[in-house]
């Protein structure tokens, strides 16, 4: 009798322990170098649900920094994670280009897993066909969103900042157009200035000494009551380093973080105890912009998108699994990024293509505008007027 409790016992603990561990989750990501933010995002859903190698749910892997030219190796070790027979999700933290084709070589082997895809870099209807969900920053909206923030916090006109390549991506040349539209109808004079590439041969150095030439002759022609915003990350850094110090405002960066370019810019270094922090971050980063009265003129977003998402995707394909949620229930994901992001507020719809056809796999997310000094704009209760996501 005694064995045979004993048996019943340890047959109880290892449905339990298989219970615990019956699925991995593969999260894949750039290195802390190309994207911090998507890192430690990565790290904190370790945190949570542990790493794999110690009995947790979550494998982490880094892509190659040089993915354009090691692009086969990116592939390879996305696929490489379908050859774990416990892998039941594999989210791509930044979809970078090869993530269509790693995709598809995954649903060719392990049709079984969900696929998920963030912040894709290549054409919408390829990345849609391959993957259950898609998730991007809302770029639409957030064309007539940021312009109305704009004009909220004080400004009258609004400089648009960007160049060729850039434009050759159908979702920001769709958002400048609408950007260029809401300033007509909200009464702001829209300026379209061109400004050199990072990749071009100036490179990263060249094209950010080119905004902190250009910045004080631009104030003094345009005004201190223009805003400022620029398609490209390299440039954000020299942009609010002179708004801070010249005038203007800056309403939040093209991908928008309390560490996208306010760090640099204004000189604040992070210990270990504040990075994955986001509250300490933004708060450091406000008394900074308040020490340099500057308050009320710089905005962001109280969270990291690649870092918020990152975790609430995990969130989300876990009650996928567990709870059988559909992986495109939109309630669920929001639900899922506010539980990450204490004190802020998500909205979003589907991406609609060119042609108007509306994806149920693709959602276009935004979060609500924080300026520093001043707290939350309640950007995501203003409604986009339908007119603005027809605009091509």
């Amino acid at each position: 009798m005694q064995k045979l409790l004993v048996s019943f016992i340890m047959f109880i603990l290892t449905i339990i322990s298989f219970g615990n561990d019956n699925y991995h989750i593969g999260v894949v990501t750039g290195t802390v170098s190309q994207s911090e933010d998507g890192l430690r995002g990565a790290e904190e859903a370790i945190k949570i649900y542990g790493g794999a190698e110690k009995g947790g749910e979550i494998v982490h892997i880094t892509y190659p920094d040089n993915f354009m030219q090691e692009m086969e190796t990116t592939i390879s070790q996305i696929v490489s994670l379908a050859d774990d027979p416990k892998m039941k999700v594999i989210i791509i933290g930044e979809a970078i280009p090869g993530s269509v084709e790693a995709f598809r070589k995954i649903r060719e082997k392990r049709p079984d897993i969900l696929l998920v895809a963030n912040s894709p870099h290549e054409d919408p209807e390829m990345i849609t066909e391959v993957a259950d969900l898609v998730t991007n920053p809302d770029s639409i909206a957030r064309g007539y969103l940021i312009v109305d923030a704009a004009k909220k916090m004080g400004a009258k006109k609004f400089m648009h900042i960007s160049f060729p390549r850039h434009m050759s991506y159908e979702l920001l040349s769709k958002r400048r157009n609408v950007m260029k539209e809401a300033c007509k109808d909200l009464g702001l004079q829209f300026i379209e200035m061109v400004a050199p590439d990072p990749v071009s041969d100036v490179g990263v150095a060249g094209a950010q000494q080119y905004i902190l030439e250009q910045m004080p002759t631009w104030l003094k022609k345009y005004g201190k009551e223009t805003a400022f915003f620029a398609t490209n990350d390299a440039h954000t850094e020299p942009l609010l380093k002179m708004v801070a110090e010249k005038g203007g405002y800056f309403v939040e960066a093209d991908l928008p973080s309390p560490t996208m370019g306010y760090p640099g810019a204004l000189g604040i270094n992070f210990d270990d105890s504040e990075k994955g922090n986001w509250p300490k971050i933004l708060n450091k980063v406000e008394k900074t912009v308040k020490d340099k009265k500057a308050d009320g003129r710089m905005g962001t977003w109280a969270y990291s998108y690649n870092f918020s998402t990152i975790v609430a995707l995990v969130d989300h394909s876990k009650k996928a699994l567990d709870e059988k949620v559909e992986i495109t229930d939109f309630d669920s994901l929001k639900e899922s990024l506010a539980k990450y992001t204490p004190g802020a507020k998500w909205n979003g719809s589907n991406y609609t293509d060119v042609k108007g056809i509306e994806k149920d796999n693709f959602y276009l997310l935004y979060q609500d505008t924080y300026v520093l000094g001043k707290g939350y704009l309640g950007m995501t209760d203003v409604e986009v007027p339908e007119k603005y996501f027809s605009v091509k």
